[in-house]
């Protein structure tokens, strides 16, 4: 029985990470992380593209315009939506995962959902560095092993 599973390796990958300056304090430690991950396993400082949108609602859109572009081997999305009193929460969360899963499959390249939904500030903070470790990184992780499945699964020469 054959089994696949990615290996999270970076040499000569290409990445864009989209991240929203919306709740800056927490996505800019997302951002930290990923970063840090991506270098770690061998990608290249020139090999990674950091594209700002202001907000988790932006992140599709802008996940969308990079891959027409071309090159990439995968995209980390970055953003932090904290629950109010309203609706509004889940309307952004729910749409920005809705369209980057969407663009995930209709373009068939990796792209790692790293948007924190959080009850509170303190909650968001946990997870993007603090004791619940750094969701930021986590991302980058998941994009480096899927990208290097989808190399294992592309159709082999001559079959």
């Amino acid at each position: 029985m054959a089994e696949l599973e990615g290996t999270p390796r970076g040499e000569g990958k290409r990445f864009v990470i989209v991240v929203s300056r919306f709740n800056e304090l927490v996505t800019e430690r997302l951002l930290e992380g990923a970063v840090g991950c991506l270098r770690e396993h061998g990608v290249a400082e020139d090999d990674v593209e950091v594209i700002r949108v202001p907000g988790a609602w932006e992140l599709p859109g802008a996940a969308a315009a990079a891959l027409r572009r071309g090159g990439l081997d995968g995209v980390v999305a970055l953003g932090c939506v904290i629950r109010g009193e309203t609706p509004h929460f889940d309307y952004v969360a729910g749409e920005a995962a809705r369209g980057l899963q969407d663009l995930a499959v209709r373009e068939t390249i990796p792209i790692a959902f790293g948007v924190l939904t959080t009850d509170t500030r303190e909650q968001a903070v946990a997870r993007a560095g603090g004791d619940r470790g750094n969701k930021g990184w986590e991302a980058a992780l998941t994009v480096l092993e899927v990208a290097d499945l989808y190399d294992r699964l592309r159709p082999r020469a001559g079959a």
